[in-house]
């Protein structure tokens, strides 16, 4: 008898502890054991722009050629460019390599978007995801409902890749949208934005476990952290970040266009032409590095400017002046991660650097280029040129032609031979002549009776 009540409570109370074990939400993956390989962790902790992307694709293509067997994804960004998230969430997706994305603080906006693309998700307890309306540049909603829809679609679609809720997730975009899910803990009213905390998404089904440190997650989810690698930014990255900054592209853009100008105008100094090139070139450097200009960009900067100073020494009638304008202001745009933001950086580099030129100008206008092309110098005495003396006495005297005037010739005036002319007729030789007018050295006379 007490062997059939044992056996009946291993048949009944064994699988139905296994099964519940198999069901908890933090309950790890069943395997045989750690999966050996190395574990390569990236680091998503800045906004979300084509920089990112270009670090992303780097740590990726490491971890394949170093046959990584996981890339943790460590996240904790603010969000940032929707178009920019897509092609990271392709590249989470479509990964060879399992991917789990590890929430450490924020996976905000397009960050969420990210992290619902990898295979698994794990949070630190006190982390976040959701909230991810639509914003412009300025921080104002978007109310476009193409926008808005598309968007949805996205979030959505990446949810239900990987067995979560579609809904929840339209419910962090949408704010129109009214989502009621009392058995995930999960309610949203027409006018939020759905946000969880790590709690909240374990609940939902928006994370798998909760751990504290990456490797913890790995730990959790079967793979040997013997060999981890955390992928670095590189110097060339962290620079390229700090140059990409709008508030940095701006000042790069003043000083360059100041620099150059003033130097091309007012050349001597050689100071603002270096200040000038090397503003342009960090500029074109920082976009480079972030994987926003091409080589064409640096072709573009380098026709323009060559043709700008051809300008200067070549007749072209301000031909060769637009062209090499249209083909800075082109490389410079096509340089930027984003065409409005390039046109505004330049608009507001472009007019204080007409200001700073203006005032340059007027201080140092006597060195100005345009002093080649004018003739400048004076017949002074300080040049040693002495010029005729003023006779003003002769006003009034009479005198003879010695030549024939024609109307120029000589006359005999006060004892002096004079070169002298008339008010343009003809006086003969031996005519009594009165100076009527003393010009400085010019002196006029008239035929007189007297």
């Amino acid at each position: 008898m007490t062997l059939a009540v044992c056996a009946l409570f291993l048949l009944l109370f064994v699988p139905l502890g296994a099964a519940l074990a198999a069901g908890s939400p933090d309950s790890p993956p069943a395997g045989s054991g750690p999966q050996k390989g190395p574990v390569f962790i990236l680091p998503v902790d800045q906004a979300i722009e084509r920089g990112l992307e270009s670090f992303l694709k780097r740590g990726f293509e490491e971890a394949g050629k170093y046959g990584a067997s996981l890339i943790v994804l460590e996240i904790d960004t603010p969000g940032g460019r929707v178009d920019s998230a897509e092609q990271i969430g392709s590249m989470v997706r479509e990964s060879k390599i399992p991917t789990l994305a590890f929430i450490k603080g924020d996976a905000a906006s397009a960050g969420s978007y990210i992290a619902l693309n990898a295979k698994k998700i794990v949070m630190k307890p006190g982390s976040m995801i959701g909230s991810a309306s639509l914003v412009d540049s300025s921080g104002k909603r978007v109310e476009d409902a193409k926008l808005v829809s598309f968007w949805k679609s996205k979030m959505a679609g990446a949810a239900a890749l990987n067995g979560r809720d579609p809904d929840i997730a339209a419910g962090m975009t949408d704010i129109n949208l009214v989502v009621d899910k009392p058995e995930l803990g999960v309610h949203k009213s027409k006018g939020e934005i759905i946000a969880l905390t790590s709690e909240e998404a374990l609940k939902a089904g928006f994370a798998d476990a909760t751990r504290n440190t990456p490797e913890e997650a790995a730990a959790w989810l079967g793979y040997s952290t013997d060999d981890v690698f955390r992928v670095q930014h590189t110097g060339a990255e962290k620079l390229s970040q700090f140059l990409t900054h709008p508030a940095v592209m701006t000042i790069l853009l003043f000083i360059g266009i100041a620099g150059v100008v003033i130097e091309l105008l007012v050349p001597g100094f050689g100071v603002p032409g270096i200040l000038g090139t090397l503003a342009f070139v960090l500029y074109f450097f920082g976009n480079y590095v972030a994987g926003f200009a091409g080589a064409e960009t640096w072709l573009l900067f380098i026709v323009g400017l060559v043709l700008m100073v051809l300008e200067l020494f070549v007749p072209s009638f301000g031909i060769l002046g637009v062209l090499g304008s249209v083909s800075l202001i082109a490389g410079v745009v096509r340089a930027a991660y984003s065409f409005t933001h390039a046109l505004f950086s330049l608009g507001i580099a472009f007019a204080a650097a007409v200001v700073v030129i203006i005032c340059f100008v007027i201080a140092f206008k006597e060195r100005g280029i345009w002093n080649r092309f004018i003739l400048s110098d004076s017949l002074s005495k300080e040049a040693g040129f002495i010029p005729a003396p003023e006779k003003p006495e002769l006003l009034g005297q009479i005198g003879i032609s010695i030549t024939p005037l024609r109307p120029s010739g000589t006359a005999l005036i006060a004892e002096q031979r004079l070169d002298v002319v008339t008010e343009g007729g003809f006086i003969g030789v031996n005519t009594p002549v009165i100076v009527v007018k003393v010009e400085g050295g010019r002196i006029v006379v008239k035929e007189t009776r007297e």
